[in-house]
Formats: C-alpha cells, structure tokens, sequence
C-alpha cells in the first residue's frame, strides 16, 4: 500500500490531508509529457521569433566547430583530455541563452560550450581540461561555477547558490547542468529534494546523451523518465527534445522565469546523444553500435534547424556564410591561443583547495617548494 491509498483513511490519520491546503502535492501538475516536447517541425515554429532563430542557428554552427577544433587540440597534445558535447549543443547553447547575464551557470566537465556561450574566453573555460588550473575564469566576475568533474556535486552548490540569493532579495536564478549518469549520484537526489523544500530558484538541466560514459541509461534507472524523478520531490518534471533548439530554449527560458517569479525549482530531462565518444581515451566501439550512432546523426540538431529555417525561408546564403565565418574564426583564435605555451606556477595548485589550508596541504606544498628549489641549482 503506497502513501496516495491511505487517501480513504483521511479521516483516521493524523496530520494527512489530501486537499488543497494540507501539505501533500498533488502529483498530477508535476508529470513531464509523454513524448520529449519538440517545436522545430512542427507548427509551434512557425510562430517563434526570427531572429531568435537565427542566432540559435549561428550559435549551434559555431559550437560544432568549437567542438571539434578542441577534439584537434587534445589530439595534438595541447589539452589533457576532452569531453566533446557533439551532437549536444542544442542543449548548450540553449542553457546559456536562457540566462540573464547575472545568473548563475553550475556546469559540469562536458559543458565547456555553454560556459563559452555565455561569453567566456575557450582558452580560459579549457583551463581545467589543459591541466593548468583549477579553472581558467574568474567565477564571480563571469556568475559561471568551476566546471565539476565529480558527477553531480555542482546542483547541491547551486541550490545553496540560489537560496541564499533570494534570502538576499536578488531575483538571481541558477542553472546546473548534469549528465543523465549524475542522476545516479546522491548529490543529484540531495540537490532535488533541498530546492524543493527551500523552494530555491533554481533549474536542474540533465542531459540525457544514453550513456554514463559506456553504461547504457537502461542500466542506470527504471524509471519512465528522468524527469519523473523530479515528482518524488514535489517539483515539476519537463521532457524535451534535446536536439531540438529552439524546444530547448522555450522550456529552459520558462523554468528560469518560473524560478525567478517564485515558481520554484524544475527539472528538464533533455534526450539527445553524445556523438563522439566519452573522451578522447575512449573506445565508444566496444558499447554501442554505429547504426544507433547513424540514426541520431540524422537528427542531428544542426540539421533540425537548417529544415526549419529553409522551410520559413530564413536560411539564406548569407546566413550560412556569415555562421560559417565567425566559426572558423573562433576556431583559428582557439589555434592561435592554445599553441602558446602557457606561464604556470606550480605552486598555483594549492591555492583555493581550502580557506584554511589543512596540515597535510601545507606538507606537500612544501615538499613541492624544496623540489623545485633543488632544481634550480
């Protein structure tokens, strides 16, 4: 017998009452449609902004080649490591577009590109992922958190973020952005339950891609969706189209506004797929098949929008020339930026860890100083 069947036994239970002014919420308002909710395609498009359009168009052109200028930079050495969110910017550029320029972005180690989209230097958001740095922007000047590389650790930090903001009387609004492997962490379970209870202004973007790097979501939960999850925690749950930008940016956009008005907190569950594989030290071959992989090709998000920009005559040559220009030009500053050697300070690495720094920090920092002063003799 769940909870909803003691309903009959009202009368009998203290504290339980099931209208309006007792404390249950009724789950009905929360549930995510049944199918992702789309609008390129469909007649809902026809009636959105063209130049709203058009700069998701130029955004998504320029996060493809972002994405794959920094594939080639990792492949020459000049990054560590990349997680590569091709075939994901619809959701990218969409989180960062959904945003006033004084909220708060809460990205994880996959989401350099909306951290760049918010107007953030590629050379100072692959800091991290060059091993250089902690991260490479200032977080208070740029209202973007560190990228988070443990899963999920970064929507706790954005509740208290967002919480802490309306106690303040800020209308601030903050943005975590997860994988659907983050949604097996605690944090994730911990973060859901805070903001609702709090009802902190926060939204929680999880970017279902299939994989928590090569375990299949099917493995992860059985749950309907991810967005059902939210409704065990009393917040609305939205299904979407990841792929599908302009979906993307209406949903986001309203969960922001909601949050910002009041409304409380809303989980968006964005369904798309990660292209490439993990990371560059990944063989994505030994878990999936290129036949799953060619079908999302051909929903690819890019290629979404192109239909519906040809079929409201928008997608004019110039459009596409101008899109493709200022790609290439971001891609040849990326080159320019990267093949010079970066200045480090090695003892830069013990900085931020902790206000106070503990004893066993100041031990290594230590022994790091005698070294490096041996070898200057």
């Amino acid at each position: 017998m769940t909870v909803l069947d003691h309903r009959h036994l009202a009368g009998d239970v203290p504290g339980w009452r099931p209208d309006a002014s007792g404390p249950r919420t009724d789950p009905a308002p929360l549930l995510p449609d049944h199918e992702p909710y789309r609008m390129l395609g469909t007649p809902a498009a026809e009636k959105a902004e063209p130049l709203l359009l058009t700069e998701l168009y130029r955004r998504l052109v320029a996060g493809r080649r972002y994405n794959q200028q920094a594939t080639t930079l990792t492949k020459q050495g000049r990054l560590a490591v990349y997680p590569a969110s091709t075939g994901q910017e619809a959701c990218q550029v969409a989180a960062a577009l959904a945003l006033r320029q004084d909220d708060w972005l809460f990205p994880s180690y996959r989401d350099t590109l909306a951290v760049v989209s918010r107007g953030v230097d590629p050379l100072e958001a692959l800091t991290l992922l060059r091993g250089n740095a902690h991260t490479g922007y200032d977080p208070r000047a740029t209202r973007t958190a560190p990228l988070s590389t443990p899963l999920a650790t970064q929507a706790p930090h954005a509740v208290g973020l967002a919480h802490a903001a309306r106690l303040r009387g800020d209308d601030t609004v903050a943005l975590a952005m997860l994988g659907d492997g983050g949604t097996s962490e605690g944090d994730f379970h911990e973060a859901l339950n805070f903001a609702a209870v709090l009802n902190a202004p926060v939204v929680f973007l999880v970017q279902n891609n299939g994989y928590a790097i090569s375990v299949p979501l099917t493995r992860q939960s059985a749950a309907p969706t991810l967005a059902h999850k939210a409704v065990g925690y009393g917040l609305p749950g939205r299904l979407v189209d990841g792929n599908d930008a302009l979906a993307m940016h209406t949903v986001l956009t309203e969960a922001v506004e909601r949050a910002r008005s009041g409304g409380g907190p809303t989980l968006v569950e964005a369904v798309t797929y990660r292209i490439e594989a993990h990371t560059n030290a990944d063989d994505a071959t030994r878990y999936r098949q290129e036949e799953e992989i060619a079908a999302w090709r051909d929903h690819d998000p890019i290629l979404l929008m192109e239909r519906q920009l040809r079929a409201l005559g928008l997608l004019e040559d110039g459009l596409s020339q101008g899109a493709t220009e200022a790609a290439e030009a971001l891609a040849a500053r990326m080159r320019s930026e990267f093949h010079a050697d970066a200045v480090l300070d090695p003892m830069s690495l013990f900085a931020h860890v902790y206000a106070e720094p503990t004893q066993q920090l100041r031990e290594q920092a230590e022994q790091l100083a005698a070294e490096l002063a041996a070898e200057e003799h």
